[in-house]
Formats: C-alpha cells, structure tokens, sequence
C-alpha cells in the first residue's frame, strides 16, 4: 500500500485555483510593467538567495530608554484645532499596537490653558511601554528661563505623563511667521542652560530645514537624549510660514526658505563628527526625518549612520490618520512588512 502523501506534497500537488486569472493578468501587464535602467534604486544590492521570506517580528530597538518594536519614529503633528484630536489618538493607537514612539506637536497652549489637553492626552492609548515626548519652541524656552518659569515645563510633562520634552529649534520659522516670536539668544546657550537643571530628557530638534555641521558638532556634545534631524525634503514649516504671508514677503524670502540640508547629507556629516568627537560626544541617539518617504528611505539611512538611530515620518502619516485608525493601522503595517523585506533581501552598496 502507498504511503499517503505529506502534508507537503499535498500543499504542491493542489489546484492553483487563481492560475487562469493570474496568467491573464501577467499577459495584460506585461507592457505596464516594463522598467528602465534608469529606474534603478542605485542604493541597494538585491540578494535573493540568502534569506527566506521574513516571519515574526523585527528586532527590538533600544530608544530614550525604552524599547521599540520598530525603529519608526511618528514626528511631531499638531493639536489645538479642528480633526487634530482624533488625529493624535489615531496615532497614539497606532504607536501602542506596534510598539512605536511619538513626539507631539506644540504644547505651548497647554503651558498657559487645559483648554486643548484632551488633544495632547496620549499616554492611555500608548502604553507606557512606549516613548512619548512633549514639544516646546526655542523661543518659548527662552522666555520660560528669562522669567524663572522653567517649573512649567516639568508640570506639563507630569500632565501628559511624557517621557521628555522635544525643543524645537526654529530661527527661520520665527522670523518668516507673521506672529513670529524674536529669538534674542543663540538657541545653543538656552538649551545648554535648560539642561544645567533638567530633571527629564531633552531631544533637539530643527522644523524641516536640518543643521549644518557646526550645529550638529556642538548639539553631539551636550547630555541630549537625541537629535532629530528634521531635515530639508519633507514638511518645511519656513516655507508654511511664508505661504502665510504676503505677496511682498514671499518674493523678498523665497530662496532663504529652501536653504537646508538632506536627511543624507547630515548622516554624512554626523558620522564625520563622531568620528571627531569620539568620547567627547555625549549624545548617542539620533532620529533621522526629513524628506523620508518610504520605508526602503528609512532603512538606507538608519544602516548607513553610525551610531543608534531610528527615522521618523510626519506628513506620511497624516493621511491615513484623517482617514481613519483602520486605515493608518493598515499603512504601519505595510511600512514595518517592507522594512522587514529591506532587512532580508538588501544591503546597502
């Protein structure tokens, strides 16, 4: 008698039901599907032999003392209008399914009102497994320290249950923003004293422009939980500003407002710098934003970089999160299954 068939056999051995219809839509596609040279993403070598399709879950990465499934980053958005509270919950929801991390948008109204709290009121749907920052500007820290006023800060981080505070670091911003506010100090000596009586974890950051390198070298060499790079190619909020302003202003500050440097070009500088710096350099963690607009994006810079990172991704999110959880739950997904696919078939040239 035979032996009956493994369970192998009988998986190969049965009908391909979508056959027919797969083939017809190959010979449909065939011409849809024709790709240059040119179309090459020129970053990666393609190895298909050397690992099997990914199951299970990424490595977890060590990030501002908590542990991420994912070294996704969702970067600052918004609060205090409209949509913006189901936007953040969608996306807190989001971080405490995938075991993501999150920094909010401006907190400023907070420090003053509770009347936008529920906007910013997070931590439930997180976790606290997850990392959780607050964010205040440049120019509020200031006036915080300049009127002795610093205890706010660790009252709304206490409110919000926030692992830390992001500074955002924003002179153009300021300057081309109608109700800007005047920065009257270099913003390097009002984090340095910020951090002098700090009793929770700073990252610095810039708002869609990036840093040059003398910047970068002397942030490396502060006692910063991190810095986000916040780099030109994504959401430039100097040129949001200028769009806000007049005819005669946008013609005047056009072409400052596309000053900046790449998300690349800054991982080129900071492994220059570190490199320099060795023991002097303080500050280890970096997230890498900016112009990062998929997944193979992210995962070409976090392996390129030399030190711990992570990347972050605003706007890319803001859609879906409009849309429903549903539907950001459904685009997470896609990104970390990419990143998965991006860690077993690709290396970098």
């Amino acid at each position: 008698m035979d032996n009956p068939k493994s369970e192998l056999e009988k998986i190969l051995s049965a009908e391909d039901t979508g056959a027919s219809e797969r083939k017809k839509d190959h010979i449909e596609m065939a011409f849809q599907s024709q790709t240059g040279v040119e179309a090459l993403d020129k970053r990666f070598y393609y190895e298909p032999i050397l690992a099997a399709h990914p199951s299970g879950n990424l490595k977890p990465v060590s990030f501002a003392g908590k542990t991420m499934n994912a070294p996704l980053w969702i970067s600052s958005m918004t609060g205090g209008t409209g949509q913006a509270g189901q936007i953040n919950r969608n996306l807190a929801k989001v971080c405490g399914a995938f075991g993501l991390g999150m920094g909010l948008g401006s907190t400023r109204s907070l420090l003053y009102s509770d009347e936008f709290f529920e906007d910013f009121n997070l931590r439930e749907l997180m976790g606290d497994e997850c990392p959780f920052f607050a964010n205040l500007g440049i120019a509020q820290i200031e006036k915080l320290i300049h009127e002795k006023a610093t205890d706010k800060i660790d009252e709304l981080l206490y409110k919000l249950r926030a692992d830390g505070l992001f500074v955002h670091v924003n002179p153009l911003q300021e300057w081309l923003q109608p109700e800007g506010d005047f920065i009257s100090r270099p913003p390097l000596e009002t984090i340095q004293q910020l951090l002098e009586n700090a009793r929770y974890k700073i990252i610095v950051k810039e708002v869609g422009q990036g840093m040059g390198i003398e910047s970068l070298k002397a942030l490396f060499q502060l006692p910063l939980t991190a810095i986000d790079f916040a780099a030109h190619g994504g959401t430039n909020f100097s040129k949001l500003e200028l769009l806000r302003s007049d005819a005669a202003q946008q013609a005047v500050y056009n072409n400052i407002a596309s000053i900046g440097h790449s998300a690349e070009e800054m991982v080129l500088m900071t492994n220059s710098i570190l490199n320099e710096l060795k023991e002097k350099a303080l500050c280890k963690d970096v997230i890498i934003s900016g112009g990062i607009k998929t997944f193979l994006d992210g995962y070409y810079l976090i392996e390129k970089i030399n030190t711990n990172a992570i990347y972050g991704q605003g706007s890319a999110f803001l859609k879906p999160a409009q849309e429903s959880y549903e539907a950001l739950h459904k685009h997470v997904q896609s990104q970390i299954d990419g990143l998965k696919l991006a860690y077993a078939f690709l290396k970098l040239k």
